[in-house]
C-alpha cells in the first residue's frame, strides 16, 4: 500500500514530503497528519536537511480535513484526538518550510499552507476556509494566522463565508509568496529551496526563529530577541567563513557549525 506522506530527496540538502491521497484531494486524515509530523520531526534532526519543500499534486495541495473522519465524533473524542500535537510539529519545525501549492488548498489545506514559511501558488490555485459551511470554524490556526497574514477585514470575510479567493487575491492580500503558472510551482519551490539551503543553516535558523518569536512580541522584545541572536552567530565557523569569503572575493562553504 503506497503511504499518503512520501518523502523524497530532490537533492542532498532539501527534502520533498508530497501528500498522497489523489482519490479525496489529498484530504488531511490522521494518517497524514502523522506523517507529516513523524517526517518533519525526523528532518528536524537531519544534518543534510536544510530546507523542506511540502506539495500535494496539480489538482490539490489538501482539500481540507477529512470530514469523514469527524463527522460523527463528539466533543470529547476530538480532545482527546489530541492533533495540536501533530500540527505543533510542523509550527515547531526549525528549518525553512515552503509549501509549493496547486489547486485547491481549503480548510485544514489552507491551514497548512500557512504553517509554511513561504507559499508559492500557482495561476490557478484557490486558498479558502470553509468550515463555517459544514458548521464549525478553523480549529487548526486558520483564524489566528490567517488574520496575522492579512489583518483583520479580509481574513473575517474568508473565514465567515467560507468563500474562497485565487491565487492573484491570496498574493494582493499577502497570504502567498509568489504566483506562478501553475506546471512552475514545484521547479520554483524546490529551486527557492536549493537557493536557502545554500545559506548558513546556524543564521537561517536563527533567522525563522526569531522572526516567529518576535512578531506577537512587544518591539523592544523583540529587539532583544533580533540583538541577542545576531551576537550569538559571531560564535559560528560560518561567521567567519562568511566573511572572509566576501573579503577574498570567494563563494563560502557553510558547514552549519
Amino acid at each position: 500500500m503506497t503511504a499518503e506522506v512520501l518523502l523524497e530527496r530532490p537533492s542532498a540538502s532539501v527534502a520533498l514530503l508530497r501528500i498522497n491521497r489523489p482519490e479525496a484531494r489529498n484530504a488531511l486524515n490522521a494518517s497524514v497528519r502523522k506523517l507529516l509530523a513523524e517526517h518533519l520531526r525526523a528532518l528536524a534532526d537531519d544534518e543534510a536537511a536544510r530546507c523542506v519543500v511540502v506539495t500535494g499534486d496539480d489538482k490539490a495541495f489538501a482539500a481540507g480535513a477529512d470530514l469523514r473522519d469527524m463527522a460523527e465524533a463528539g466533543a470529547i473524542e476530538m480532545m482527546l484526538r489530541n492533533s495540536h500535537r501533530l500540527w505543533a510539529a510542523i509550527a515547531e519545525f526549525p528549518k525553512p518550510l515552503i509549501a509549493a501549492v496547486n489547486g485547491v488548498a481549503l480548510g485544514g489545506g489552507c491551514e497548512l499552507a500557512m504553517h509554511a514559511d513561504l507559499i508559492i501558488a500557482g495561476e490557478g490555485a484557490r486558498f479558502g476556509q470553509p468550515e463555517v459551511r459544514v458548521g464549525i470554524m478553523p480549529g487548526a490556526g486558520g483564524t489566528q494566522r490567517l488574520v496575522r497574514a492579512v489583518g483583520k477585514f479580509k481574513a473575517m470575510k474568508l473565514v465567515l463565508t467560507g468563500e474562497p479567493i485565487g491565487a492573484r487575491e491570496a498574493d494582493a492580500i499577502g497570504l502567498v509568496t509568489e504566483v506562478v503558472a501553475d506546471a512552475e510551482v514545484l521547479p520554483r519551490a524546490l529551486a527557492l529551496a536549493e537557493q536557502i539551503a545554500a545559506m548558513p543553516p546556524l543564521a537561517v535558523r536563527q533567522i525563522k526563529e526569531v522572526l516567529l518569536a518576535g512578531q506577537d512580541a512587544p518591539l523592544s522584545t523583540a529587539l532583544a530577541l533580533e540583538r541577542k541572536a545576531f551576537q550569538l552567530l559571531f560564535a559560528s565557523e560560518d561567521q567567519k567563513e562568511g566573511m572572509r569569503a566576501f573579503l577574498d572575493k570567494r563563494q563560502p562553504e557553510f558547514r552549519g557549525r
